[in-house]
């Protein structure tokens, strides 16, 4: 027979493991964070270079809170720069939101930086 003490560790063990599923997003890239999981895709596919592009991101919480509007930005690590401009973010419905305005404005690695209440989750993608 299990101890009350023993009870309340595995119930509270399991409450940090609450499903995370953003809403639908295919085909999207996936990130998941300590806290969060991202799902994102661009529009127009494959990225441009030096041109305007959109992000559909879908964000949940881990732990089944409510989901904070993320930030999100490109930045270029080799060079220590991001975009020239900042993007708009819009709440399409309830998790799912849209960037616009993206500008990736010279080829090589970027990384796309998406902040969910204070938690950074960032994805590589290379541009020619």
């Amino acid at each position: 027979m299990r101890s009350a003490a023993t009870s309340l560790v595995l119930l509270l063990a399991s409450s940090h493991a609450i499903a995370c599923e953003p809403p639908s997003l295919e085909p999207a890239r996936r990130i998941d964070g300590a806290k969060h999981v991202v799902l994102f895709r661009s529009a127009p596919t494959p990225l441009p270079l030096n041109a305007s592009f959109a992000l559909d991101i879908a964000v949940c919480a881990k732990d089944g809170s409510a989901v904070a509007t993320p930030k999100v930005d490109a930045w270029m690590p080799a060079h220590r720069h991001g975009m020239n401009y900042r993007p708009s973010l819009t709440e399409t419905r309830k998790g799912l939101f849209r960037a616009d305005g993206l500008l990736l404005h010279m080829p090589g690695r970027w990384e796309f930086v998406f902040e969910v209440a204070g938690e950074r989750l960032t994805a590589t993608h290379d541009i020619d």
